[in-house]
C-alpha cells in the first residue's frame, strides 16, 4: 500500500499550513508522544498494546512488562499465562499477549531481535500496520514520517487537507504541506489537537486556536465559555 497522490500545494496553502503549525505549537508547547518508551522495541510493543485502549493504561503496565522481558528473545520465550497477568489492565489481554509473543518471535527470526528501521520491513511484521510503523520510524528512529491515527485523520479532514477517513490521502497531504524536518512535530501536534480540542463528537470550536484557519469551525461548540469546558 502506497500513499495517494495529491496535487502540489499552492504557496497560499503552504503559508496557511505554517500558520497552523505556529498556532498548534503555541497551544501545545510541550508536545510529545504519550506512549512511554526507551527503545524502538519498547515503542513497537507499546503501540501494539495501545490498540483499543488508552495510552495511560499501556504506560501503567509496560514498566513491569519490560522489566520481566527486556529483550525480544525474552518476549518471544514468555509463558503466555504469565504475560497475560501483566497485560490484564490493557484489555483484550489474551489476544495482545499472543500478538506480542508472535511479533517478538518474528523479530528474533528475521532481524536478530532488533527492530528494523524501514517502513517496508516494519509493515511486514505481524500486527504492525502503516500507522504503527510510521510512529516507530518518527519517534524511535527520528526518521521523518507521518503516522495517521483517527485523530490526525479527523483534523486533516476538518482542515480541508484530505477526504474523510482517507488515511493515505491525509498522510500524503500533510507530507506535501510541511517540510520533512517538521513532520514528526506536526504529527504529534495534530494528535494532541484531536485528543484535546478537535473531538470526534462536539469539538471545542469556540476555544480552538485554529478557528480562523479552519473551514469546519462551526461544526462544534462555538460559544467560547462552553467550548473551554470541553477542552481536555
Amino acid at each position: 500500500m502506497t500513499p495517494s497522490t495529491v496535487d502540489e500545494p499552492t504557496i497560499a496553502e503552504t503559508r496557511r499550513a505554517r500558520r497552523i503549525l505556529r498556532l498548534l505549537t503555541a497551544r501545545y508547547p510541550d508536545s510529545r508522544l504519550e506512549l512511554d518508551f526507551s527503545s524502538p522495541l519498547q515503542l513497537l510493543v507499546a503501540a501494539t498494546l495501545a490498540a483499543q485502549t488508552l495510552d495511560e493504561r499501556v504506560n501503567a503496565v509496560t514498566p513491569a512488562l519490560f522489566e520481566r522481558y527486556p529483550a525480544a528473545a525474552d518476549l518471544a520465550a514468555a509463558d503466555p499465562a504469565e504475560m497475560e497477568q501483566i497485560l490484564v489492565p490493557v484489555g483484550y489481554y489474551r489476544k495482545k499477549t499472543a500478538s506480542v509473543i508472535k511479533l517478538a518471535a518474528t523479530l528474533v527470526e528475521r532481524h536478530d531481535g532488533e527492530v528494523p528501521a524501514t517502513l517496508e520491513e516494519l509493515v511486514a511484521l505481524p500486527s504492525v500496520g502503516r500507522k504503527t510503523a510510521n510512529m516507530v520510524l518518527g519517534n524511535a528512529f527520528a526518521t521523518p514520517a507521518i503516522s495517521v491515527d483517527t485523530h490526525v485523520s479527523r483534523v486533516a479532514e476538518r482542515l480541508g487537507w484530505s477526504p474523510a477517513k482517507d488515511v493515505l490521502a491525509a498522510e500524503t497531504a500533510i507530507q506535501a504541506l510541511f517540510e520533512r524536518k517538521d513532520w514528526v512535530t506536526v504529527n504529534l501536534l495534530l494528535i494532541l489537537h484531536g485528543r484535546r480540542t478537535c473531538h470526534s463528537q462536539r469539538p471545542a470550536c469556540g476555544a480552538c486556536p485554529l478557528s480562523p484557519e479552519c473551514p469546519s469551525n462551526t461544526i462544534g461548540e462555538t460559544d467560547p465559555e462552553k467550548a473551554r469546558a470541553l477542552l481536555k
